[in-house]
């Protein structure tokens, strides 16, 4: 058997790469298991791309496309996305393909101009046009802020495929296998979450608006290619799709999630007793993140994640330990909602985290569960006693939403 070049359909190939030597995705998120960044080559009467790749990875993304084209123009790019894991090869593209059409709206050629100093050779889309390639025609779904502003989606309704930028997109490698129904999902899953909260999140009124416009569409899709991640077939995609649409309602599963901070140990001895009472209370999922070891991509999926959240932190010159008020930045910026929130830490002469805490329940509309515990310098008896009672207390509020 010959090498081949991965198909999803009879007229669909995949030329997607993978970078596993990336150590942090937009220089921040970790890459445990790598990242995929997904092209796809449509062949009919005319040939057109969906999207290109890092540029890193440019030559074996040549390669894949020589492969299967032999010879052949490429006519059109489809720019569903302008970030530069996905657009940063145009440039090159150009250069080997001088009379390829590059297919976008408005929005992404002021990007193409700006990234690429690209003018010339370009065809404007509107929602809903249409471009035919002979047998197969696509049409073009706008889908702003989902995460970018010119981020559309590309339906080809001939063979049920919708290509969808970054959307349904999870962080890992393809290794052999590009279809859900073909691989191991049980880590990807996680690996939504952890993209979703870190790169879509703060955008979750955009996504429900275009998840909206898909379902009112009512089209029909066997295969969803998104540009990071497995392509979704029937398989599966109704699991991705209802998880996106949990997330970007910020709907949370029961559970807790303690973050603090500490410098001598002090205010983790308290956060590991609030999550004993946690547990003794009734809730299976507790997870505890010391926020100077935990990434902050695994924090924030927690929290997407789980309906209650813990904070705890020292006071450190007077204010709120800064790797706290770092996460703390992050929830805010992401515009988190419909979570319960209860605060405790720690201080010696002077306490003041607490109290600079507590107004951030009322800033993100959060409810706020037991009374703030603080304690001076180290844990007494007392203190174990209040913090496993409010452990118990957060339990109780979060049974009590239960069918």
């Amino acid at each position: 058997m010959m090498y081949q070049v991965p198909q999803v359909t009879d007229s669909v190939y995949y030329v997607g790469v993978n970078d596993r030597s990336k150590s942090l995705f937009e220089n921040m998120w970790p890459l445990p298991y790598g990242v995929s960044y997904n092209s796809y080559l449509v062949v009919d009467e005319k040939v057109a791309l969906i999207d290109t790749v890092d540029v890193c990875y440019s030559e074996i993304f040549f390669k894949k496309l020589d492969t299967v084209l032999k010879g052949r123009p490429i006519d059109y790019l489809i720019v569903d996305h302008m970030e530069p894991d996905h657009s940063g090869s145009i440039g090159l593209l150009r250069q080997r393909y001088p009379n390829m059409q590059i297919v976008g709206n408005k929005k992404t050629h002021g990007m193409l101009e700006g990234y690429h100093h690209i003018t010339e050779g370009l065809l404007e889309v509107k929602e809903g046009d249409k471009l035919s390639l002979g047998k197969n025609e696509l049409t073009f779904i706008f889908a702003p802020m989902v995460h970018w502003p010119e981020v559309m989606f590309t339906y080809m309704p001939t063979q049920q495929v919708l290509f969808s930028a970054d959307a349904f997109g999870t962080f890992g490698t393809l290794d052999g296998h590009i279809f859900d129904k073909d691989m191991d999902l049980s880590f990807r899953w996680e690996e939504m979450y952890r993209y979703y909260a870190c790169i879509v999140g703060k955008y979750g009124s955009f996504v429900q608006k275009v998840l909206t416009k898909f379902k009112e569409a009512n089209l029909p899709v066997q295969y969803i290619c998104s540009t990071h991640g497995p392509v979704w077939t029937p398989a599966h995609f109704s699991e991705a799709f209802d998880l996106y649409d949990r997330m970007s309602r910020y709907e949370a599963e029961e559970g807790a999630v303690i973050l603090y901070g500490t410098m001598y140990g002090n205010t983790e001895v308290l956060a590991d007793t609030i999550a004993q009472g946690i547990a003794a209370g009734g809730i299976r999922n507790v997870v505890c993140h010391n926020v100077a070891f935990s990434p902050a991509s695994n924090i924030l999926r927690d929290i997407f994640k789980y309906k209650a959240v813990i904070i705890g932190s020292p006071t450190y010159s007077n204010e709120i330990f800064s790797p706290i008020k770092n996460i703390m930045e992050m929830i805010r910026l992401r515009e988190v909602k419909d979570r319960y929130l209860s605060v405790f830490g720690s201080f010696t002469w002077a306490g003041q985290a607490v109290k600079k805490i507590v107004p951030f329940a009322e800033e993100m509309g959060w409810e706020m569960v037991g009374e703030p515990l603080e304690q001076k310098m180290s844990t007494t008896d007392e203190l174990y006693e209040k913090g496993w009672q409010l452990g118990n207390k957060i339990a109780e509020r979060l049974k009590a939403d239960r069918q």
